[in-house]
């Protein structure tokens, strides 16, 4: 079987202990990337299980992706479509929600659509709002 991210052969065991631990097939270093994100605050928890969800459906995600101005916590550069996976403070600061919509806006000038997904909705219902971003992305051209 091979690791969703970086599709590197699994051993039965390593698969195995993925699974219980990522739910998603990892191999090693994936699985030291993974915990490194999450130790050192890189990415939150949710923006990790979004994109190995994605990766798991063959979407081809790149995780803090970096445009030349901000970075992006999850980018499809082939669907030109930015995912930003956000926290109550972005609907809770006034500042912080406008900055937001500025950087809809500039995306969307260079032809990007922005995904706005809060955390609650990954915590709650991964695998369907998995589904529904590949649904999107399926049918735009």
């Amino acid at each position: 079987m091979p690791c969703v991210i970086c599709n590197e052969y699994i051993h039965q065991i390593v698969y195995t202990y993925a699974l219980d631990n990522f739910g998603q097939p990892l191999c090693r270093a994936c699985q030291d990337w993974y915990r490194y994100g999450v130790e050192n605050n890189k990415t939150t928890n949710e923006t990790l299980q979004l994109f190995l969800a994605l990766k798991a459906r063959g979407v081809p995600a790149e995780i803090e992706k970096f445009d030349g101005h901000k970075t992006i916590d999850i980018a499809i550069v082939e669907k030109r479509v930015n995912i930003e996976v956000d926290g109550i403070h972005h609907n809770a600061n006034p500042q912080q929600a406008f900055a937001d919509l500025q950087r809809t806006y500039f995306s969307f000038l260079k032809g990007y659509l922005t995904l706005r997904i809060p955390n609650s909705l990954v915590r709650n219902n991964l695998e369907e709002t998995a589904d529904m971003i590949t649904e999107i992305l399926n049918n735009k051209n």
